[in-house]
């Protein structure tokens, strides 16, 4: 494999000014991801810290029994218990079939950059993917899009969840599964390594109960030699770890949410739209409901100094939500503010893992890290992957396409280019011409005519044009026929490098390159030597 570094802009303003070091920008963070020494000035704020090593590495330990393991996971877990190790963070939602490629570019990041900083620094470093798996969005984990048909299709997991229950709880239906999996790689075609996959994606379902579960072991089986660790987040054994951060979020439920507003509002005056979507009565945490498998987001009323459902189905005060935390701490989970901070204030950081969308929502906690005297972790944007099949590569060089320009504006510019380079304009204009003589002679005839024939005289004119545009739309047929060779390169090229508009990254499933390059190909990109410097890394296979 060959990696070539391009020079892309990232996917929005925020990002694109983070990577560049931006002042304007930098002030919403507490280290420099880019700068070698504030790597050095993290572990000394971490050294300033306690953990709950032990117990997290066990609960760690306890929930990984059920997947893939290996000698590297067991040295993880012990590193993990070492006062002097810290680790390298990121997390996803469990997407079936591990989702958009960008996850597991994410995890590529984490392993990459643990085993960088490990070297730089000669600390233990560990890396941890952190499973989203409290998260009640089915609708954004139960679909792949796979090339199909000779488009890109969006191909959705058959079972049904109406609840809105909690990733974690949503069970799957083995043999609904296989099924639907088994279908999937047939459309993909046989490859040398497609029973391979067949066999190792039926054990992964057959020794998974959860969509979590299903993710989780795919991971493992991928990357368990690299030493990574995972951890789902609503995990009961962790959920008792965060007793004392739940706490403490309750107690000072205000401040929070004050902080996260008043960092968006100077993100504001540099002209930045906000990333988190938080009310005045925001209480950051979720009530689960355990009658009804849902999570309830919470709101806190300050004139009645209570917490209540956001539909008000439900309500507490602030004794009865803190003797929740305490004694039953599975039943509260973070959401998108509190979460961060509940990750921080367990693991011993020394860098996150983000993706575009992160690093502009990270900026908003600022504040509210210092709230709890803690800073934000340097942010470390993932890596950004194309993968470039070598059949591509040939499109790309016989249609004359420049690899930069696909990846940012995809094909179709180009190929609208070629169609009217190939067809005879002069032809166009006849059509166009014999239609407006047409209409032009229908409306003369209609002046002379009993207004009694108008309903006939009518149909009959939209008859006449229908056979001229039939006509038509038959020669433009032939056309790309007869240059339907070169028209199949452009979309293939388009939907390899540039699906549905967007980045590969961010539609196409790793399912395709596990057939067609082996089930341990994803788990190579893991010893290509990466910088983390903000390009965008073609690898070419």
């Amino acid at each position: 494999m060959e990696m070539l570094n391009l020079s892309l802009p990232a996917t929005n303003r925020f990002a694109t000014g983070y990577l560049a070091g931006a002042p304007e920008i930098q002030r919403f963070f507490h280290y420099r991801y880019q700068d070698s020494t504030d790597y050095e000035a993290r572990l000394l704020e971490l050294q300033n810290r306690t953990f709950m090593r032990k117990e997290l590495a066990g609960c760690i330990e306890k929930y990984m029994e059920r997947f893939p393991s290996s000698k590297e996971v067991k040295a993880s877990l012990t590193k993990l218990t070492n006062q002097d190790s810290v680790v390298v963070i990121g997390g996803q939602q469990a997407g079936i079939l591990t989702g958009p490629l960008y996850s597991i570019h994410k995890i590529i990041s984490i392993i990459a950059l643990a085993r960088q900083k490990e070297a730089e620094l000669n600390i233990p470093v560990v890396p941890v993917f952190w499973i989203a798996g409290e998260d009640h969005d089915f609708q954004e984990v139960n679909h792949i899009y796979l090339e199909k048909e000779g488009d890109v299709q969006k191909v959705v997991y058959p079972e049904k969840v109406l609840e809105k229950k909690m990733v974690s709880d949503i069970t799957i239906d083995k043999e609904i599964c296989i099924e639907w999996v088994e279908e999937i790689i047939e459309a993909l075609g046989e490859t040398n390594h497609t029973k391979e996959l067949l066999a190792f994606m039926r054990t992964s379902i057959s020794q998974s109960n959860t969509f979590v579960d299903f993710f989780a072991h795919i991971v493992m089986a991928l990357f368990k030699d690299d030493g990574l660790l995972v951890i789902d987040s609503a995990d009961s054994g962790l959920r008792s770890l965060e007793k004392e951060i739940f706490v403490s979020q309750i107690e000072q439920v205000t401040q929070i949410t004050s902080c996260v507003k008043e960092v968006q509002h100077e993100l504001a005056d540099e002209g930045f739209h906000r990333s988190i979507d938080i009310s005045d009565q925001a209480a950051n945490l979720f009530y689960y409901d355990e009658q009804h498998k849902e999570r309830i987001l919470l709101e806190f009323d300050s004139v009645k100094q209570c917490f209540i459902g956001k539909n008000g189905e439900l309500q507490f005060s602030r004794v009865e939500l803190l003797q929740i935390a305490s004694e039953f701490p599975d039943k509260l989970s973070n959401n998108v503010v509190t979460r961060p901070m509940t990750q921080e204030l367990l693991f011993p950081t020394l860098a996150f893992i983000a993706g575009p969308g992160e690093i502009a929502y990270w900026a908003e906690l600022k504040q509210a890290f210092e709230r709890f005297s803690i800073k934000l972790p340097p942010i470390v944007p993932r890596l950004n992957i194309t993968l470039l099949d070598r059949s591509v590569q040939t499109d790309l060089q016989e249609l004359g396409l420049s690899l930069e320009d696909v990846l940012a504006k995809g094909t179709e510019k180009q190929q609208d280019d070629y169609l009217l380079s190939v067809k005879d304009p002069e032809f166009e204009c006849i059509f166009q011409h014999t239609k407006e003589q047409l209409l032009e002679n229908y409306r003369l005839i209609e002046l002379r005519i009993d207004k009694g024939l108008s309903p006939l005289f009518e149909k009959n004119q939209a008859n006449i044009l229908k056979q001229i545009e039939f006509m038509e739309e038959k020669v433009s047929s032939m056309l790309m026929e007869k240059h339907d060779v070169v028209l199949k390169k452009f979309s293939r090229v388009n939907h390899k490098l540039h699906p549905l508009g967007a980045p590969q990254e961010r539609i196409l499933n790793a399912l395709y390159y596990m057939n067609h390059y082996g089930i341990s190909f994803l788990a190579e990109l893991t010893n290509l030597s990466y910088t983390f410097d903000g390009s965008h890394k073609v690898i070419k296979i």
